[in-house]
C-alpha cells in the first residue's frame, strides 16, 4: 500500500507521528494509500522552515513572483490529464468534473498574475506643505489554508495563489480523504521557480488544524468545510490574533417563475443538483417552482432526466454523469437524511435507495434522489445532505419563494430562472445570499470577482479570491513623509508648521 508524505522544504517527508488516515477508493470501498497526519511538532517545523524562507520571496519584486506563476499556469495545463486522473482516482469525480476542478483554480493563478497591478499602493502628493503621503501593501508573513476534500485543487489553488504572489509562504493542509493532488500542485509550484518552503503541505487532521490555530508565526488561516468547523476555526483563529477567513455550509435554492423556460430550468437542475455527486458547495439542493402548475411541469420535466443519469467510476469515460460520494460514511448520511424525509411525510419521486453497481457492490455509489412537497420543518430542507438529493418546495407565489431563501439560515449561493426581468432585477437586488444567478443555476464567479457567501455560510469580513484576496493576504502600511529643504544655523532642521 502506497505511504504519502508532508512536502516540506522543497522534499516529500515521511511522517514521524506514527498516525495515519487511510486514502480510499471511493468506487471500489477500498483502501488505496494512506496519509501521515502529523503531529503539532511537525506543523512547527513547517512553519519554522516557511518562516526562514519567506523574507526573501517578499523581497522578490511582484512581477518576478508573476512569472513564477505565469510558468506555474504552463505545467498546470501539461499535466492536466495526470492530475485530473489522481484527482477522480482519490475523490471519485468524472474525470471532466476533475479536469474542471483544476481547471477553475488555474483561473485564479492566472488572475494573480497580476499581482504587480494589485499591489500597488496609492500616492497622494503635497499632503501638507513640503508633505507626501504613499501607501504600501506588504505581505503577512507565514499563511495557513485548510481545503475540504470535494475540491482539492481548485480550493488549495484559490488560497495559495493569491497568498504567495503577495509575497508570503503558505502551509497547506489538505483534506487527509484526497490528498495526492495537492502535494502534486507544490511539486509544480517549485518546478516553476518557487522557492522552496514557500509552498508546503502538511497532511493531517484536527491535531495539525489546532497547531496551526496556536502557532504565534502564522498570521492567517483560510478555510473551507462544513459551518460547524468554520465556527471553530474562526473563533479559535481570531482569539490567537490571526486574519481569519472561513466559508462553510449552504443550502441553495433556485426559485423557477411560471414564465421560465421549463426545459432550461429542469436541465440546469440536472446539472447543478446531481453534477459531482451533490459534492458542491454551490449545488442546488432546493427547487422553489412558484405555483402549484409550475411545480407539475417541472416535475415531469425532470423525472425523465433523472431516471437517465448514469452512475459509475471515472474508468467508465465520459458518458458517466457522476460518481460515488467520497466515503461510506457519507453514504450513511445521505441515505439516513432521505429516510428522515420520507418519515417526514415528502414524496420521495425518484428513489434510488436501492441503487447498486454491478462490480462496485462495495463502492459509495448513492443513486439520485428527487423529493417533492418538501417543507421548511423537515430535515432534508434545514439541513446540508451533500449527496444527489434534490428537494421541490412548492411556494405559492414570487414573495413566498424569496422569503424561503431568505430565511434560512444559509447565504452561500441562490438562482431564480424566469423571462422576466423586473422580477430578476428585484430578486438580485433584495435577496441575501452573497452570490445569485439569473438563469444561471450555479453562480460562482470568475476569478477576477470575489466569491462568498451570506449568513452561516461564512465568517470572515473578505471573500475568496478577486481583489480581496489581495486584500486579506497583505497589510496596508500607509507613510507620511517630508524631506526638509534648509538647515538652521548650528546644524538644526528648519520645519514649517503643517497646515
Amino acid at each position: 500500500m502506497q505511504e504519502l508524505t508532508h512536502y516540506l522544504d522543497g522534499a516529500h517527508v515521511k511522517g514521524t507521528s506514527g498516525r495515519f488516515a487511510n486514502v480510499m477508493n471511493p468506487a471500489t470501498g477500498e483502501i488505496q494509500a494512506k496519509a501521515p497526519l502529523a503531529s503539532a511538532e511537525e506543523v512547527a517545523k513547517a512553519v519554522e522552515i516557511a518562516a526562514a524562507a519567506q523574507p526573501a520571496w517578499a523581497a522578490t519584486n511582484p512581477q518576478r513572483r508573476a512569472r513564477v506563476l505565469m510558468k506555474f499556469v504552463d505545467l498546470l495545463n501539461r499535466d492536466m490529464d495526470k492530475l485530473a486522473e489522481a484527482l477522480s482516482r482519490e475523490h471519485g469525480k468524472t474525470l471532466p468534473d476533475a479536469a474542471g476542478d483544476v481547471q477553475r483554480g488555474l483561473e485564479v493563478v492566472e488572475y494573480c498574475i497580476g499581482a504587480p497591478q494589485m499591489l500597488k499602493g496609492e500616492f497622494t502628493d503635497s499632503a501638507g506643505p513640503g508633505i507626501d503621503m504613499y501607501s504600501m501593501r506588504q505581505p503577512l508573513g507565514v499563511t495557513a489554508g485548510i481545503t475540504p476534500f470535494n475540491f482539492p485543487a481548485m480550493i488549495p489553488m484559490w488560497m495559495f495563489a493569491p497568498a504567495i504572489a503577495c509575497g508570503n509562504a503558505f502551509i497547506l493542509k489538505p483534506s487527509e480523504r484526497d490528498p495526492s493532488v495537492p502535494l502534486m500542485l507544490a511539486e509544480l509550484a517549485e518546478e516553476a521557480g518557487l522557492p522552496k518552503g514557500i509552498l508546503q503541505v502538511v497532511n493531517g487532521d484536527k491535531e495539525a488544524v489546532d497547531a496551526l490555530l496556536q502557532h504565534p508565526v502564522v498570521q492567517s488561516i483560510g478555510f473551507v468545510g462544513s459551518t460547524p468547523i468554520a465556527e471553530y476555526i474562526y473563533a479559535q483563529g481570531c482569539a490567537a490574533g490571526k486574519r481569519v477567513q472561513c466559508f462553510g455550509g449552504a443550502k441553495n435554492h433556485m426559485i423557477v417563475m411560471p414564465d421560465a423556460d421549463m426545459d432550461q430550468a429542469a436541465d440546469a437542475l440536472i446539472g447543478a443538483g446531481y453534477g459531482a455527486a451533490g459534492e458542491r458547495c454551490m449545488a442546488i439542493s432546493v427547487a422553489v417552482p412558484v405555483g402549484d402548475e409550475t411545480a407539475d411541469r417541472l416535475i415531469e420535466k425532470l423525472v425523465p432526466r433523472i431516471e437517465k443519469l448514469k452512475v459509475g467510476p471515472y474508468t467508465s469515460g465520459k458518458d458517466v454523469d457522476y460518481g460515488p460520494v467520497v466515503t461510506s460514511a457519507a453514504k450513511e448520511n445521505i441515505l439516513r437524511l432521505v429516510q428522515s424525509g420520507v418519515d417526514q411525510g415528502a414524496e420521495l419521486v425518484v428513489d434510488g435507495r436501492d441503487f447498486s453497481l454491478q462490480g462496485y457492490e462495495d463502492g459509495f455509489f448513492v443513486g439520485p434522489h428527487l423529493f417533492d412537497k418538501v417543507t421548511p420543518d423537515m430535515d432534508i430542507y434545514k439541513q446540508e445532505i451533500f449527496g444527489p438529493v434534490l428537494s421541490t418546495v412548492r411556494a405559492g407565489s414570487y414573495e413566498e419563494a424569496l422569503g424561503l431563501a431568505m430565511d434560512h439560515e444559509y447565504g452561500n449561493g441562490t438562482a431564480i430562472f424566469t423571462r422576466d426581468g423586473d422580477t430578476a432585477r428585484d430578486f438580485a437586488s433584495r435577496v441575501n445570499v452573497g452570490m445569485v444567478g439569473i438563469n444561471v443555476p450555479i453562480p460562482v464567479p470568475l476569478a477576477y470577482h470575489t466569491f462568498g457567501g451570506w449568513k452561516k455560510s461564512v465568517f470572515g469580513d473578505l471573500n475568496q479570491h478577486g481583489p480581496d484576496a489581495f486584500k486579506f493576504y497583505t497589510r496596508t502600511k500607509t507613510i507620511t513623509s517630508r524631506w526638509p529643504s534648509g538647515l538652521k544655523e548650528g546644524g538644526e532642521f528648519h520645519f514649517k508648521a503643517m497646515d
